[in-house]
């Protein structure tokens, strides 16, 4: 790679974040559309019913990017990551309706991540896959938190590229990987079916299973308790902040994907300081 100091490697890492988190949008806006309409053609297809006749929601690559309400499509000027969407005072240029504030997120959080994941790695092979497991990361968490949805369009993939890095090894052995992947999906399918016996009720979705066995792939056993309580520290701050601010009824199932992805992402980038500094602060060694 060219020997540019690492604070250039660090912005091109948040120019190229924006673009992927433009990119990211599309998927978390897209991809739930297009597994809707194929389980509806194949509900059609086992109940031997004429094809679905409405057509299929916009591809996620080919089909250009266009305003969700009156369907025009956007100029290049519309579709800069960021400042487009403060351009154009987050309205659409064309029917002035509002344009979510999702959008200009999830590519600042993709420009910042993505910076964060070089400057802790450099540039290497290593942060490479940072970057990767940073925007699935994103992705499925916009997802879940949009539709309660974790896709195994992602999740398989993130739990077999964790699993193959770790024939290198890059971030963990062959065995912690598998023992990770393992022990990740089979922790929470005992607390789900735990809860149900208990109440007769469904305290989260198979995709969180998922989500964990992947993220076990990709950092072994030893980080599964701690991304679980992570996870679960969050979820409660955001989840309480929510209900007391009037954002969220205590009745509505809140998604806990998003809380998974934010606190596995965490403990990737730090996970060895926050050991290191809870061992120092009980006096553990």
């Amino acid at each position: 790679m060219p020997d540019f100091p690492l604070a250039v490697w660090i912005a091109l890492a948040a120019v190229l974040g924006l673009l992927v988190g433009s990119f990211l949008n599309v998927v978390i806006l897209r991809l739930p559309e297009r597994m809707a309409a194929a389980w509806r053609q194949e509900a059609r297809s086992v109940l031997e019913l004429d094809a679905d006749p409405a057509p299929l929601p916009p591809g996620i690559v080919r089909e250009p990017s266009h305003c969700p309400q009156c369907k025009h499509p956007l100029s290049a000027l519309d579709n800069i990551p960021l400042f487009g969407w403060l351009a154009l005072g987050g309205r659409c240029r064309y029917c002035k309706c509002r344009i979510s504030i999702q959008y200009p997120l999830v590519e600042l959080l993709s420009g910042v991540l993505s910076a964060v994941v070089v400057g802790k790695f450099g540039p290497s092979w290593v942060a490479l896959a940072g970057l990767a497991l940073t925007w699935t990361l994103i992705a499925l968490a916009g997802i879940d938190f949009r539709t309660q949805l974790l896709p195994d369009q992602l999740t398989f993939p993130l739990l077999w590229l964790g699993l193959l890095l770790s024939l290198l090894p890059m971030f963990v052995t062959a065995p912690a990987a598998i023992i990770g992947a393992a022990a990740g999906y089979l922790s929470l399918w005992s607390v789900y079916w735990a809860f149900k016996l208990l109440t007769g009720k469904e305290g989260m979705g198979y995709g969180d299973f998922k989500l964990l066995a992947a993220l076990g792939a990709w950092m072994g056993p030893v980080a599964l308790l701690p991304m679980v309580l992570l996870s679960s520290l969050i979820g409660a701050l955001v989840g309480g902040s929510l209900i007391l601010l009037r954002r969220h009824r205590r009745e509505i199932p809140m998604p806990f994907g998003p809380f998974i992805a934010a606190a596995g992402w965490v403990w990737f980038i730090a996970g060895h300081g926050l050991l290191q500094g809870y061992m120092q602060l009980t006096g553990l060694r």
